[in-house]
């Protein structure tokens, strides 16, 4: 692991190659919202930093506790960046992701019966991040409607609840249906309990009785993040349904289109759009038809998540430069990986992977930390620290800034991190004064 001195050396130097673009102007803002510029973490970041073993870089960022707090773009609220406590692609989870420095901000894309665009991060998970399998008039037109647990079987409930099941209306105008934490109970026998069974590292402390986090259109998220003067990473999500979808050829092509023509029509500069798929063609789509917002449009590669596959991911790299990609964001654990010293201590350091894009001049980001659970346990922080699970089975939740240390480090240059609780990644982009 790069030393906390080599780290800020690295940081003086080459600060301009890390920046990202400037942002552009905010257009009208119609929502009531303001720019949010009073920082607040709370006790997490603090907490994690009491977890990490004597080091210079733990002295380093507790030389930043009483420092005054400002937003970074280096923090991605992943789904809102309040995501850990909030109700995911909703206001509030963006509002709790930019009160914690996140300033770059994330939609999910995906596409309601009538071809309109809504914030979720899967085409068909309205099952489980929302209430509508409570609400009959909704539930009778899921994809799989809900079937209960059976006792003699063993059969776990199921449910399949599409975005393109419904119009925007049925989605956003139906009264009592809300966001919720993402959960399923497997032995419901009523929709009512299947909403529960919400991992214990969550709460639902602020999507209890009487509150309701509507859906959150991508004009409402696009009106919501410009007021906040914010940067914007939509994700076009791979569709769960046969393209094209509908009587009037609603293609892919189609559908990234759309995507950029209501960031056109609200008038967003480019530079405040990080568009990003998993599906090559759509990055090669807007590489061809759209240039300016193609720049820093990212592709998300998860080809690696096997330990068999990674040399091939690795390798699939120069393709991707050679073909004018830019910025590729790999899970966090194809970025480092472990090396034990010779005093026998286990160190995160960079990856092949990592190594490999920062010799084709890729830029990279990544995700998404802060989705994990508990990091001490049997799971050793799971799949997001499977490259490095012997450094958490040492250290636990001490091993979070050890790992934002490498991806900050010459080594990676990670240009953002995506995070599930925005306060997280925004505390060592403060000390470490990562601005771009």
């Amino acid at each position: 692991m790069p030393s906390t001195l080599s780290t800020l050396s690295w940081l003086a130097l080459v600060a301009p190659a890390l920046a990202l673009p400037s942002h552009g102007v905010p257009g009208k803002n119609q929502t009531g919202i303001k720019p949010i510029t009073r920082i607040q973490l709370g006790p997490r970041p603090y907490w994690l930093i009491d977890q990490m073993e004597d080091s210079p870089l733990k002295t380093k960022l507790q030389s930043c506790a009483e420092k005054e707090m400002r937003p970074s773009r280096w923090s991605i609220g992943h789904r809102g960046g309040g995501t850990l406590q909030f109700p995911e692609e909703t206001k509030a989870s963006i509002l709790a992701g930019t009160r914690m420095g996140a300033g770059i901000e994330e939609c999910d894309v995906t596409f309601t019966s009538d071809r309109q665009l809504i914030c979720r991060h899967s085409q068909c998970d309205l099952h489980t991040t929302t209430n509508i399998l409570t609400i009959p008039s909704l539930a009778a037109k899921c994809t799989v409607p809900f079937t209960p647990y059976n006792a003699t079987t063993k059969q776990s409930a199921t449910a399949k609840c599409c975005t393109s099941d419904f119009t925007l209306a049925e989605l956003t105008e139906t009264k009592g249906l809300c966001s919720k934490m993402d959960s399923s109970n497997p032995q419901a026998t009523t929709p009512e309990e299947y909403q529960g069974n919400v991992p214990g590292y969550r709460t639902t402390l602020y999507s209890g009785p009487g509150t309701c986090h509507q859906l959150l259109t991508v004009k409402e998220y696009i009106a919501l993040v410009d007021a906040l003067g914010l940067d914007f990473t939509p994700e076009l999500k791979t569709p769960e349904v046969k393209m094209p979808f509908g009587s009037i050829n609603f293609t892919q092509e189609a559908f990234a289109q759309q995507l950029i023509d209501q960031f056109k029509a609200a008038k967003i500069d480019p530079k405040r759009v990080w568009l990003q798929s998993f599906l090559y063609d759509d990055v090669l789509y807007w590489l061809r038809a759209e240039p300016e917002f193609a720049k820093q449009a990212i592709l998300l590669d998860e080809s690696g998540d096997a330990p068999s596959t990674i040399s091939a991911a690795t390798a699939s790299l120069a393709k991707y430069a050679q073909d004018g990609v830019k910025i590729v964001a790999p899970p966090l654990q194809y970025l480092v990986s472990t090396v034990t010293d010779q005093d026998g201590k286990v160190k995160v350091v960079a990856s092949e992977y990592a190594k490999q894009a920062k010799k084709l001049g890729l830029k990279v980001i990544t995700w998404s930390l802060e989705r994990s659970g508990w990091l001490a346990d049997s799971t050793k922080g799971g799949y997001y620290y499977s490259t490095i699970a012997n450094a958490t089975a040492a250290r636990g939740e001490g091993v979070v800034y050890e790992l934002l240390d490498v991806l900050a480090s010459k080594e990676v240059g990670a240009i953002a991190v995506f995070s599930d609780w925005s306060a997280t990644v925004s505390y060592y982009a403060n000390c470490f004064g990562l601005f771009p």
